[in-house]
Protein backbone atom coordinates (compact mmCIF):
# COMPACT_ATOMS: atom_id res chain seq x y z
CA UNK A 1 0.00 0.00 0.00
CA UNK A 2 1.41 3.37 -1.02
CA UNK A 3 1.72 6.38 1.27
CA UNK A 4 -1.02 8.12 -0.73
CA UNK A 5 -3.43 5.20 -0.25
CA UNK A 6 -2.70 5.14 3.48
CA UNK A 7 -3.36 8.86 3.65
CA UNK A 8 -6.67 8.40 1.83
CA UNK A 9 -7.75 5.66 4.23
CA UNK A 10 -6.95 7.83 7.26
CA UNK A 11 -8.76 10.74 5.60
CA UNK A 12 -11.91 8.65 5.14
CA UNK A 13 -11.66 7.52 8.78
CA UNK A 14 -11.29 11.14 9.92
CA UNK A 15 -14.38 12.24 7.99
CA UNK A 16 -16.37 9.31 9.35
CA UNK A 17 -15.33 10.33 12.88
CA UNK A 18 -16.36 13.92 12.18
CA UNK A 19 -19.92 12.88 11.42
CA UNK A 20 -19.93 10.49 14.37
CA UNK A 21 -19.18 13.44 16.65
CA UNK A 22 -21.90 15.50 14.94
CA UNK A 23 -24.37 12.63 15.25
CA UNK A 24 -23.74 12.28 18.98
CA UNK A 25 -24.25 16.02 19.47
CA UNK A 26 -27.81 15.85 18.11
CA UNK A 27 -28.70 13.51 20.97
CA UNK A 28 -26.40 14.80 23.74
CA UNK A 29 -26.28 18.56 23.28
CA UNK A 30 -29.97 19.24 23.77
CA UNK A 31 -31.25 21.75 26.29
CA UNK A 32 -28.42 24.29 26.00
CA UNK A 33 -30.30 26.68 23.68
CA UNK A 34 -32.27 28.79 24.26
CA UNK A 35 -32.76 27.98 27.95
CA UNK A 36 -29.23 28.85 29.06
CA UNK A 37 -27.46 30.37 26.06
CA UNK A 38 -28.77 32.30 23.06
CA UNK A 39 -27.62 31.07 19.63
CA UNK A 40 -25.20 34.01 19.29
CA UNK A 41 -23.60 33.40 22.70
CA UNK A 42 -23.36 29.66 22.08
CA UNK A 43 -21.64 30.32 18.74
CA UNK A 44 -19.22 32.69 20.49
CA UNK A 45 -18.34 29.98 23.03
CA UNK A 46 -17.77 27.46 20.25
CA UNK A 47 -15.55 29.67 18.13
CA UNK A 48 -13.58 31.22 21.01
CA UNK A 49 -12.99 27.88 22.73
CA UNK A 50 -11.90 26.15 19.52
CA UNK A 51 -9.64 29.06 18.54
CA UNK A 52 -7.80 28.89 21.88
CA UNK A 53 -7.38 25.12 21.55
CA UNK A 54 -6.03 25.45 18.01
CA UNK A 55 -3.45 28.06 19.07
CA UNK A 56 -2.45 25.93 22.09
CA UNK A 57 -1.85 22.93 19.84
CA UNK A 58 -0.05 24.99 17.20
CA UNK A 59 2.31 26.35 19.89
CA UNK A 60 3.85 22.89 20.27
CA UNK A 61 4.07 22.12 16.56
CA UNK A 62 6.48 23.72 14.12
CA UNK A 63 4.73 25.25 11.14
CA UNK A 64 5.63 27.34 8.13
CA UNK A 65 4.57 30.93 7.45
CA UNK A 66 1.57 31.67 5.25
CA UNK A 67 2.49 33.62 2.13
CA UNK A 68 0.94 37.03 1.55
CA UNK A 69 -0.86 35.94 -1.63
CA UNK A 70 -2.80 33.27 0.32
CA UNK A 71 -4.25 35.60 2.95
CA UNK A 72 -7.21 36.68 0.82
CA UNK A 73 -8.27 33.04 0.42
CA UNK A 74 -7.71 32.45 4.13
CA UNK A 75 -9.91 35.41 5.05
CA UNK A 76 -12.61 33.95 2.80
CA UNK A 77 -12.31 30.62 4.62
CA UNK A 78 -12.75 32.33 7.99
CA UNK A 79 -15.75 34.32 6.80
CA UNK A 80 -17.59 31.50 4.98
CA UNK A 81 -16.39 28.51 7.01
CA UNK A 82 -16.87 29.92 10.51
CA UNK A 83 -18.76 33.20 10.82
CA UNK A 84 -21.45 32.89 8.14
CA UNK A 85 -21.66 29.12 8.54
CA UNK A 86 -22.23 29.20 12.30
CA UNK A 87 -24.50 32.25 12.48
CA UNK A 88 -26.84 31.20 9.69
CA UNK A 89 -27.06 27.58 10.86
CA UNK A 90 -28.00 28.31 14.47
CA UNK A 91 -30.36 31.17 13.68
CA UNK A 92 -31.82 29.24 10.75
CA UNK A 93 -32.48 26.19 12.89
CA UNK A 94 -34.11 28.44 15.48
CA UNK A 95 -36.57 29.76 12.86
CA UNK A 96 -37.01 26.60 10.79
CA UNK A 97 -37.38 22.91 11.67
CA UNK A 98 -35.02 19.96 12.03
CA UNK A 99 -36.76 18.28 9.08
CA UNK A 100 -36.10 21.21 6.76
CA UNK A 101 -32.56 21.43 8.11
CA UNK A 102 -31.81 17.82 7.18
CA UNK A 103 -33.22 18.20 3.68
CA UNK A 104 -31.37 21.44 2.92
CA UNK A 105 -28.05 20.15 4.27
CA UNK A 106 -28.37 17.10 2.01
CA UNK A 107 -27.80 19.39 -0.96
CA UNK A 108 -24.43 20.58 0.39
CA UNK A 109 -22.38 17.97 -1.57
CA UNK A 110 -24.16 18.96 -4.78
CA UNK A 111 -23.20 22.59 -4.21
CA UNK A 112 -19.61 21.51 -3.55
CA UNK A 113 -19.47 19.54 -6.81
CA UNK A 114 -20.69 22.53 -8.82
CA UNK A 115 -18.24 24.94 -7.14
CA UNK A 116 -15.35 22.48 -7.42
CA UNK A 117 -15.95 22.01 -11.13
CA UNK A 118 -15.92 25.77 -11.77
CA UNK A 119 -13.31 26.99 -9.28
CA UNK A 120 -10.92 24.04 -8.92
CA UNK A 121 -11.45 22.42 -12.32
CA UNK A 122 -12.14 19.19 -10.48
CA UNK A 123 -13.21 16.39 -12.82
CA UNK A 124 -16.46 14.78 -11.73
CA UNK A 125 -17.32 11.33 -13.08
CA UNK A 126 -20.72 9.76 -13.66
CA UNK A 127 -20.06 7.38 -10.73
CA UNK A 128 -19.50 10.28 -8.37
CA UNK A 129 -22.64 12.05 -9.58
CA UNK A 130 -24.63 8.85 -9.06
CA UNK A 131 -23.20 8.51 -5.55
CA UNK A 132 -24.15 12.07 -4.68
CA UNK A 133 -27.68 11.54 -6.03
CA UNK A 134 -28.21 8.22 -4.20
CA UNK A 135 -26.83 9.64 -0.95
CA UNK A 136 -29.01 12.74 -1.23
CA UNK A 137 -32.14 10.66 -1.87
CA UNK A 138 -31.38 8.44 1.13
CA UNK A 139 -30.67 11.42 3.41
CA UNK A 140 -33.81 13.30 2.34
CA UNK A 141 -36.07 10.24 2.73
CA UNK A 142 -34.53 9.44 6.11
CA UNK A 143 -35.08 13.02 7.25
CA UNK A 144 -38.68 13.08 6.00
CA UNK A 145 -39.53 9.94 7.99
CA UNK A 146 -38.39 11.63 11.19
CA UNK A 147 -40.45 13.78 13.52
CA UNK A 148 -42.42 16.16 11.35
CA UNK A 149 -42.75 19.77 12.42
CA UNK A 150 -43.89 22.79 10.49
CA UNK A 151 -41.33 25.45 9.66
CA UNK A 152 -41.92 28.67 11.57
CA UNK A 153 -40.84 30.93 8.72
CA UNK A 154 -39.42 30.66 5.24
CA UNK A 155 -36.67 32.98 6.48
CA UNK A 156 -35.30 30.11 8.58
CA UNK A 157 -35.13 27.88 5.50
CA UNK A 158 -33.33 30.64 3.63
CA UNK A 159 -30.80 30.95 6.47
CA UNK A 160 -30.15 27.19 6.34
CA UNK A 161 -29.66 27.34 2.59
CA UNK A 162 -27.13 30.17 3.02
CA UNK A 163 -25.40 28.10 5.71
CA UNK A 164 -25.12 25.10 3.39
CA UNK A 165 -23.82 27.22 0.53
CA UNK A 166 -21.29 29.01 2.74
CA UNK A 167 -19.84 25.70 3.95
CA UNK A 168 -19.58 24.50 0.36
CA UNK A 169 -17.66 27.68 -0.55
CA UNK A 170 -15.41 27.11 2.47
CA UNK A 171 -14.52 23.55 1.46
CA UNK A 172 -13.62 24.64 -2.06
CA UNK A 173 -11.59 27.67 -0.90
CA UNK A 174 -9.69 25.62 1.68
CA UNK A 175 -8.60 22.80 -0.66
CA UNK A 176 -5.65 24.66 -2.29
CA UNK A 177 -4.45 25.77 1.16
CA UNK A 178 -4.44 22.14 2.30
CA UNK A 179 -2.04 21.22 -0.47
CA UNK A 180 0.38 23.92 0.63
CA UNK A 181 0.19 24.11 4.43
CA UNK A 182 -0.51 21.86 7.40
CA UNK A 183 -4.19 21.42 8.32
CA UNK A 184 -3.54 22.72 11.84
CA UNK A 185 -1.97 25.96 10.63
CA UNK A 186 -4.81 26.62 8.19
CA UNK A 187 -7.64 25.87 10.61
CA UNK A 188 -6.02 27.93 13.38
CA UNK A 189 -6.02 31.04 11.21
CA UNK A 190 -9.46 30.22 9.78
CA UNK A 191 -10.94 30.25 13.29
CA UNK A 192 -8.96 33.31 14.36
CA UNK A 193 -10.29 35.26 11.38
CA UNK A 194 -13.78 33.82 11.90
CA UNK A 195 -13.72 34.94 15.54
CA UNK A 196 -12.74 38.47 14.50
CA UNK A 197 -15.68 38.63 12.08
CA UNK A 198 -18.01 37.16 14.71
CA UNK A 199 -17.16 39.92 17.19
CA UNK A 200 -18.37 42.44 14.60
CA UNK A 201 -21.87 40.95 14.88
CA UNK A 202 -23.57 43.27 17.48
CA UNK A 203 -25.88 40.72 19.23
CA UNK A 204 -22.87 38.65 20.32
CA UNK A 205 -21.56 41.28 22.75
CA UNK A 206 -24.97 42.55 23.90
CA UNK A 207 -26.37 39.06 24.59
CA UNK A 208 -23.15 37.92 26.23
CA UNK A 209 -23.35 40.86 28.66
CA UNK A 210 -26.80 39.84 29.94
CA UNK A 211 -26.19 36.06 30.12
CA UNK A 212 -26.45 34.70 33.67
CA UNK A 213 -23.76 32.03 33.86
CA UNK A 214 -24.47 31.30 37.55
CA UNK A 215 -27.70 29.43 36.74
CA UNK A 216 -26.07 27.00 34.29
CA UNK A 217 -25.89 23.53 35.93
CA UNK A 218 -22.90 21.19 35.71
CA UNK A 219 -24.47 18.84 33.14
CA UNK A 220 -25.13 21.76 30.77
CA UNK A 221 -21.51 22.91 31.15
CA UNK A 222 -20.44 19.39 30.19
CA UNK A 223 -22.61 19.57 27.07
CA UNK A 224 -21.12 22.96 26.20
CA UNK A 225 -17.59 21.55 26.60
CA UNK A 226 -18.48 18.61 24.35
CA UNK A 227 -19.74 20.97 21.65
CA UNK A 228 -16.62 23.17 21.89
CA UNK A 229 -14.05 20.37 22.01
CA UNK A 230 -15.75 17.55 20.11
CA UNK A 231 -18.18 19.18 17.70
CA UNK A 232 -16.06 22.24 16.88
CA UNK A 233 -12.34 21.78 17.62
CA UNK A 234 -12.01 18.13 16.58
CA UNK A 235 -14.51 18.17 13.71
CA UNK A 236 -12.96 21.16 11.94
CA UNK A 237 -9.43 19.81 12.48
CA UNK A 238 -10.34 16.36 11.15
CA UNK A 239 -12.21 17.88 8.21
CA UNK A 240 -9.08 19.83 7.28
CA UNK A 241 -7.04 16.62 7.43
CA UNK A 242 -9.58 14.83 5.22
CA UNK A 243 -9.58 17.72 2.77
CA UNK A 244 -5.79 17.49 2.47
CA UNK A 245 -6.09 14.00 0.97
CA UNK A 246 -9.54 13.96 -0.62
CA UNK A 247 -11.51 16.22 -2.92
CA UNK A 248 -14.11 18.68 -1.54
CA UNK A 249 -16.93 16.67 -3.13
CA UNK A 250 -15.86 13.46 -1.37
CA UNK A 251 -15.35 15.31 1.94
CA UNK A 252 -18.80 16.89 1.81
CA UNK A 253 -20.54 13.60 0.93
CA UNK A 254 -19.89 12.32 4.45
CA UNK A 255 -22.60 14.68 5.70
CA UNK A 256 -25.05 11.96 4.65
CA UNK A 257 -23.88 9.81 7.56
CA UNK A 258 -25.21 12.24 10.16
CA UNK A 259 -28.87 11.06 10.21
CA UNK A 260 -27.60 7.48 10.57
CA UNK A 261 -25.33 8.44 13.45
CA UNK A 262 -28.20 10.15 15.23
CA UNK A 263 -30.19 6.91 15.11
CA UNK A 264 -27.23 4.83 16.28
CA UNK A 265 -26.49 7.11 19.21
CA UNK A 266 -30.16 7.17 20.16
CA UNK A 267 -29.87 3.45 20.91
CA UNK A 268 -26.45 3.73 22.55
CA UNK A 269 -27.33 6.61 24.89
CA UNK A 270 -30.64 4.99 25.79
CA UNK A 271 -28.73 1.85 26.80
CA UNK A 272 -26.26 3.94 28.83
CA UNK A 273 -29.14 5.95 30.32
CA UNK A 274 -27.65 9.20 29.03
CA UNK A 275 -30.64 10.41 27.01
CA UNK A 276 -34.42 9.90 26.70
CA UNK A 277 -35.82 7.14 24.47
CA UNK A 278 -35.80 8.28 20.84
CA UNK A 279 -35.73 4.73 19.41
CA UNK A 280 -39.48 4.28 18.97
CA UNK A 281 -39.33 6.07 15.60
CA UNK A 282 -36.66 3.76 14.14
CA UNK A 283 -38.19 1.47 11.51
CA UNK A 284 -37.19 -0.96 8.76
CA UNK A 285 -37.97 1.81 6.26
CA UNK A 286 -35.31 4.02 7.85
CA UNK A 287 -32.77 1.19 7.80
CA UNK A 288 -33.31 0.82 4.04
CA UNK A 289 -32.70 4.55 3.59
CA UNK A 290 -29.48 4.16 5.60
CA UNK A 291 -28.30 1.52 3.15
CA UNK A 292 -28.91 4.00 0.33
CA UNK A 293 -26.68 6.48 2.13
CA UNK A 294 -23.93 3.86 2.52
CA UNK A 295 -24.06 3.11 -1.21
CA UNK A 296 -24.03 6.81 -2.09
CA UNK A 297 -21.00 7.64 0.05
CA UNK A 298 -19.15 4.56 -1.24
CA UNK A 299 -19.70 5.57 -4.88
CA UNK A 300 -18.77 9.20 -4.18
CA UNK A 301 -15.48 8.19 -2.59
CA UNK A 302 -14.67 5.48 -5.12
CA UNK A 303 -11.29 6.31 -6.74
CA UNK A 304 -11.14 6.38 -10.51
CA UNK A 305 -8.56 7.47 -13.04
CA UNK A 306 -10.56 10.60 -13.74
CA UNK A 307 -10.65 11.93 -10.19
CA UNK A 308 -8.05 14.02 -8.45
CA UNK A 309 -9.07 13.16 -4.95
Amino acid sequence: MTAKNKGNIWAHAALFLVNTLYGASHVLAKGVMPTYLTPSVFIFFRVLGATLLFWLLLFFIKSNIIERKDWFRLVGCGLFGVTINQLFFFHGLNLSSSVNSGIIMAFNPIMVIILSAFLLREKITAIHLAGIAIGAIGAILLTLTGVRSVSETSLGDLFLLINSLSYAVYLVLAKPLMKKYSPLLVITWVFTIGLAFLLLYPPVISELAVTDFTVIPADIWMKICYVVVGVTFLTYLLTMFGLKHLSPSVSSSYIYFQPMMVIGFAYLFLYLNLAPDYTATITLEKIIYMLLIFVGVYLTGKPTKKTNS
